[in-house]
């Protein structure tokens, strides 16, 4: 990039509404170093805003966790919608959930694909803590979305959608975890295959 289109880009970024700013900048350092090991001078240097903008916009550290958690759900949903309006029936619904984790694993995250950003934070914080609960409400979201697209799978077989949508959210759960630690996709691409796999069996 030429130093005039940085200086844009910087520009541009302190246009940017100071919560939007504290916010990217939270999911980069949470996702790159941790929830725990980031602080909230390392998030108000990197958003370029003073400390008290990040008070005027959350009430804690813990707030803003949680903004970042539901950021990261709502961006899921958004990638898991963007591929459904490919999908043609409701074999290709349910892989579209697989796709979206696939898009998600594919950002250009600044130390490298670590897994789920909200499992990843859930495993930092503590029992009862409500960012938990915001992760937990996604991971139940997921496997009902597959379910969804079963149910129109297999009308008439009700137990058999609840069982298969528990299998392939396991499936996809432990895909993800193993993508995680391996820092590639490759988990993902295979769990996808082992789904469409089963799918094709119903």
């Amino acid at each position: 990039m030429s130093e005039t289109g940085g200086a844009a880009a910087k520009s541009g970024e302190r246009r940017r509404p100071a919560r939007e700013r504290l916010l990217a900048a939270a999911a980069r350092r949470f996702y790159a170093d941790g929830v725990s090991a980031t602080g909230i001078d390392t998030i108000t240097a990197e958003a370029g805003v003073a400390k008290m903008s990040l008070y005027n916009n959350f009430s804690s550290k813990s707030d803003l966790v949680r903004a970042y958690l539901d950021a990261r759900h709502e961006e899921w949903l958004g990638l898991y919608r963007r591929r459904l309006e490919e999908a043609r029936d409701a074999r290709e619904g349910v892989l579209a959930v697989f796709d979206a984790y696939a898009d998600h694993a594919g950002f250009a995250y600044e130390h490298g694909f670590r897994g789920c950003g909200l499992l990843n934070a859930a495993a930092e914080l503590p029992a009862g803590d409500e960012g938990r609960a915001v992760v937990r409400r996604h991971k139940e979201e997921v496997e009902s979305l597959i379910a969804g697209h079963l149910e129109q799978l297999l009308p008439d077989r009700p137990r058999e959608v609840r069982t298969v949508a528990e299998h392939l959210a396991f499936l996809l759960e432990g895909a993800m975890a193993r993508a995680g630690l391996e820092g590639v996709d490759t988990r993902l691409e295979r769990a996808r295959t082992m789904a469409a796999d089963l799918l094709g069996r119903l």
